[in-house]
């Protein structure tokens, strides 16, 4: 078949996925579909994430889901080659990182700083950037594109009266341990609810300390299903999930009114973990949580029906989450801070 230059379609993406499955090469991909190999070396790195092996080993493949959601999110970011100065590398860098992989303009400078990459040119400030933006500089970049407009001072408002009581102990009862984010093992757990008429939500854990992130796709927004995640999770980790999760913090939402259940262990007697429920009205008391909330949004926005959210497509974005360059940690990513206190916790015991 004769190579030709396209747009992939959603259905040839299908076909990539399940050829890439069976084993076959990008040349012969590219044959049968009628693009160029180029075209699917792309297409390849468009789709790719981390895939997490019952054993924990972790292994490289594809989703024609992930790749669709990206292609559909950026079909309109295109433009002609943008200079900043005489420095293209650096200008396709900055805009690839903000049009593509939704980076903050000073998450962008972080990374540079921290992995230590050279460019021609030095943007020192995070401003510079956004003035660029403001400009129209970069010709695939607007405002819009930008996931941080600005620091708001952050507006606490006076607790409401509690209508009923809360299942379980209140966060005044927490350890100011916690509070102050000075040891590991204390999460954050709230869930993000899909649209109308999907019945889905996922499930969210932040651990307080390192930012990390856990996600899990729940069928509904009941608190058996949040229990049955969680009994999930403690099958996954085992004999060490009391040390990794020692505490989960959580709102008064019906979704987490079992208390009994989200504390006992599903593995045998006794308890796995201590819950503390925060005040009403105070989301704030879960920061950490609220924050990662709004990064799951940059790739399913509110109007997204999670019924149809593929495990692939979850699973990458808890990915790039996790590997996202954070201020607060040095610009290292949660999931480098994460992985160095597991490794701790491991040789400890």
């Amino acid at each position: 078949m004769a190579r030709r230059f396209k747009h992939l379609t959603k259905s040839d993406r299908i076909r990539i996925e399940q050829q890439l499955r069976d084993g076959k090469e990008p040349k012969e991909i590219a044959e049968s579909i009628g693009v160029h190999i180029s075209t699917v070396y792309r297409e390849k790195k468009r789709g790719e994430y981390q895939h997490r092996n019952s054993d924990y080993t972790e292994e490289t493949r594809y989703s024609s889901d992930l790749a669709e959601m990206k292609y559909r999110a950026h079909l309109a970011a295109k433009g002609a080659d943008l200079k900043i100065g005489k420095d293209q590398k650096l200008a396709d860098y900055i805009e690839h990182k903000i049009a593509d992989e939704k980076y903050s303009p000073e998450a962008v400078l972080g990374e540079i700083k921290a992995q230590g990459i050279e460019f021609d040119t030095e943007i020192k400030s995070k401003n510079t950037i956004y003035s660029y933006i403001e400009k129209g500089v970069f010709l695939r970049l607007t405002n819009k594109d930008l996931p941080v407009k600005g620091n708001k001072k952050r507006q606490y408002h006076k607790v409401k009266e509690q209508k009923r009581a809360s299942k379980g102990d209140s966060i005044e009862k927490r350890p100011e341990e916690i509070d102050e984010r000075s040891t590991f093992g204390h999460w954050e757990m709230d869930t993000v609810v899909s649209a109308r008429p999907g019945k889905a939500a996922i499930l969210v854990l932040t651990e307080r300390l390192t930012r990390d992130e856990i996600t899990a796709k729940l069928p509904d927004k009941t608190a058996a299903s949040v229990v049955q995640a969680l009994d999930d999770l403690e099958r996954e980790w085992g004999e060490k999930f009391p040390q990794v999760f020692r505490t989960i913090t959580v709102d008064n939402g019906s979704e987490f009114s079992d208390c009994p259940g989200i504390e006992r262990s599903a593995l045998g007697e006794g308890s796995r973990t201590k819950c503390y429920y925060c005040h009403p009205y105070s989301s704030y008391e879960r920061g950490s949580n609220e924050n990662v909330n709004k990064m799951i949004r940059r790739w399913l926005p509110k109007g997204t029906n999670f019924d149809e959210l593929t495990d692939e497509v979850l699973e990458a974005i808890t990915t790039w989450i996790n590997n996202y360059p954070r201020k607060i940690l040095g610009f290292l990513t949660s999931g480098q801070v994460f992985q160095q206190h597991i490794t701790a916790l491991l040789g400890a015991s």
